[in-house]
């Protein structure tokens, strides 16, 4: 069962968010800092150290996310430090969802998203080339058909 890694945009697009809601914060304080009180220094290093965590676990997060398929699941595994392995039973899905907001869109991304009969034992994959996210709800749904028949 060889693993597959998520599209690399993932980190780009994820570190764009991070950028445009903790940037305009960073340049604020700097322009108070400057003009104002020297005291919002510390909120312009509070800022800057956790913009460049964040980007530094982004960078380490994408590429810990694989999934495979194999012949009886579909197996989602994510994380370094926290680890998480998620098996989904062909025979168990209910229904697979391709989802793309306007970031995902705009770097040719999709999110699958899997559905069972219990909330806690579906999972998703982010960052998927779209068309490939469309071609594996495609075979997932055959697949949950296929198994669904033979219970």
């Amino acid at each position: 069962m060889p693993w597959r890694p998520v599209s690399p945009k993932l980190a780009t697009a994820r570190l764009l968010v991070l950028s445009v809601f903790l940037g305009p914060l960073l340049v604020a304080l700097l322009v108070l800092a400057a003009l104002v009180w020297k005291g919002f220094w510390v909120g312009v290093l509070l800022v800057a150290l956790a913009l460049a965590t964040g980007a530094w676990l982004i960078r380490r997060q994408v590429p810990a996310i694989t999934w495979a398929e194999g012949e009886e699941e579909l197996v989602v595994r994510r994380g370094r430090m926290f680890r998480t392995l998620v098996s989904v039973p062909y025979g168990r899905l209910q229904f697979v969802d391709v989802q793309s907001g306007p970031l995902e869109r705009r770097f040719g991304m999709a999110t699958v998203e899997l559905h069972t009969a219990s909330p806690q034992s579906g999972g998703q994959i982010p960052g998927l080339p779209t068309a490939e996210a469309e071609a594996l709800r495609e075979r997932l749904a055959a697949r949950g058909e296929s198994q669904r028949a033979g219970l």
